[in-house]
């Protein structure tokens, strides 16, 4: 293993000996091959020329090129490549594993044996104290040094497939495929602790490239400051998609903090259904019950039965686990009763399901926050179902909704 400071400087020979310059970046292109250094550049005549990283030998004394080697060519950039001391030394990068966004301070460089001869491949991202301490010394101490004098610190390595190099530009994003797949198999709550460390740029490079589903649970536990600020450096067919996947209630509170202008934009690119839910939840005063509930529920009609419900749930396409109550309605959606989802996966498939019902606690669209949390804790109530004056349902009020509300997270 080498790390890129120690390479960083050395001299590269060619076959027979001959000097061609030093060392001044290792070239990689992920699309290609995201670990394989490609490519080194050296300077010579004030210009930057390129050469295959295909070795002879590789030492703390020199890089010596393969018989054979090609001449120099002119080096030209390219937004699919990456350049290990420009791009990835001193960024930050989001260190999937750890959960946190860190600092690279050096570059671990496997030397791989290859039938032609040797290549260098990328291992690990140093963050730690070590890589800091080679830096400071390169080109102060001896290169056999820099490796001794770092140990005492520590090495605090990342593997090179566990962490997202985060890239601000969309077009160098898309040509060195930058995504952040891996985030989505942390939970929500730690992305969102990850993107509130990042700097506005980097929070939409983040956001523009998770997927939607993604995008929507992590945007779900962001701050409401930080949710305006996000949405707003979206591009606004974005922004649309990603609120179209986020609760009604959710959507239609962020939308309603927003600049008007800002949020009929994201509106008018939404679909048509999910439109129509936010905009009527639009219509209720913040801090009311109509204002913090959610469209998404299950209602059934009075005779349905336990096996109805059982297909109800399965072609329900909203948060499954807000699901804790169903409820029955007549032919004007007046609400007739709830039921517990524990008694109706313990009766049997003909069950009508108005004999598991029980009389509903309700609350009317304009009662205030007050009332919410005095039914929840006075009835035990995991929902509660909101009303309007002739009884109609007309959304839901889950526990996590009042868990909020009591934390004044909104």
């Amino acid at each position: 293993m080498y790390f890129l400071t120690e390479l960083l400087g050395l001299p590269i020979y060619g076959p027979t000996g001959a000097r061609q310059g030093k060392l001044r970046e290792a070239l990689l292109e992920p699309a290609r091959d995201p670990r394989r250094v490609q490519a080194v550049l050296f300077r010579q005549d004030g210009k930057l020329w390129r050469l295959p990283a295909e070795f002879a030998a590789v030492s703390l004394h020199g890089l010596r090129l393969l018989a054979g080697a090609p001449q120099p060519e002119p080096y030209e950039a390219d937004s699919g490549q990456l350049l290990l001391g420009r791009d990835v030394l001193d960024q930050q990068i989001i260190d999937v594993n750890g959960r946190k966004v860190v600092r690279v301070n050096d570059v671990g460089l496997e030397l791989h044996r290859m039938a032609e001869g040797w290549i260098l491949r990328a291992m690990v991202a140093e963050i730690g104290v070590a890589g800091a301490v080679r830096r400071l010394l390169q080109g102060v101490a001896p290169r056999e040094w820099l490796e001794p004098a770092s140990g005492w610190a520590g090495t605090r390595a990342i593997p090179w497939n566990v962490f997202n190099l985060i890239e601000t530009d969309p077009a160098r994003r898309m040509k060195l495929q930058i995504t952040y797949h891996d985030l989505g198999r942390l939970h929500p709550a730690d992305v969102a602790d990850i993107v509130e460390e990042l700097a506005p740029a980097e929070r939409e490079a983040v956001f523009e490239s998770l997927q939607n589903e993604v995008a929507a649970d992590v945007l779900g536990e962001v701050s409401p400051r930080l949710q305006r600020s996000i949405l707003e450096s979206l591009d606004a067919g974005k922004a649309a998609d990603i609120v179209e996947e986020m609760d009604p209630d959710q959507a239609a509170d962020l939308l309603g903090d927003l600049p008007q202008e800002t949020s009929q934009e994201i509106l008018k690119d939404m679909q048509a259904e999910e439109r129509a839910e936010v905009s009527d939840l639009l219509e209720f005063p913040d801090k009311t019950a109509g204002g913090r509930m959610t469209t998404d529920f299950i209602a059934l009609p009075a005779a349905a039965t336990v096996s109805a419900a059982a297909a109800a749930l399965r072609a329900y396409d909203g948060p499954v686990e807000s699901i804790h109550t169903f409820f029955l309605v007549d032919d004007q959606q007046r609400l007739l009763a709830t039921i517990p989802l524990a008694r109706i996966l313990l009766a049997a498939g003909e069950t009508p399901l108005a004999s598991l019902g029980a009389e509903p606690v309700t609350i009317e669209a304009d009662e205030k926050d007050s009332e919410i949390a005095s039914r929840f804790d006075k009835y035990n109530l995991f929902a509660l179902p909101v009303v309007d004056r002739d009884r109609r349902l007309l959304g839901v009020i889950t526990a996590d909704d009042v868990i909020a509300l009591l934390r004044g997270k909104d």
